[in-house]
């Protein structure tokens, strides 16, 4: 009786490692464009006067690559992304808008979803937004330290 428990035990055993599954290759939005930067910090910018960076990629696969989307983490930023696909080795940009219409500082995420992709991609801007009055300060101050 202790062989049959112990046979059937290494049976069970045996299957369970079999019926284990290899882990699916995990595409990563890397493996298909390459980003000169991925964050881009402002400085200093005044309030009410909008900001935009272009974020420079590069398609690094042997195929057209198409950018699905590009949303923000919030109404303040608008990213625009290239409508056509992007040619095997050919450059493009995601340009990012922020608006500044709050004083602050702030850190703006931008989610680039490319296609075949499941996890999408992040840009980053930050910056702090001064008020005209402190902005002038601002700028009064940066003056008198480069002469």
């Amino acid at each position: 009786m202790k062989r049959f428990v112990l046979a059937f035990a290494a049976l069970i055993l045996t299957i369970g490692v079999f019926a284990q599954t290899a882990p699916a290759t995990v595409k990563k939005a890397d493996n298909f464009v390459k980003f000169k930067d991925v964050t881009h910090d402002f400085g200093k910018i005044k309030q009410g006067v909008p900001v935009t960076y272009a974020f420079a990629f590069s398609n690094i696969t042997d195929k057209p690559v198409v950018i699905e989307s590009a949303n923000a983490s919030c109404g303040c930023t608008t990213p625009v992304k290239p409508d056509a696909p992007i040619a095997k080795g050919k450059d493009d940009k995601i340009t990012a808008g922020f608006n500044a219409a709050a004083a602050g500082p702030f850190n703006k995420t931008i989610y680039v979803k490319v296609a075949g992709v499941d996890q999408p991609l992040e840009l980053k801007i930050t910056g702090e937004v001064l008020s005209a009055d402190d902005y002038a300060k601002f700028e009064k101050e940066k003056g008198t330290k480069k002469g």
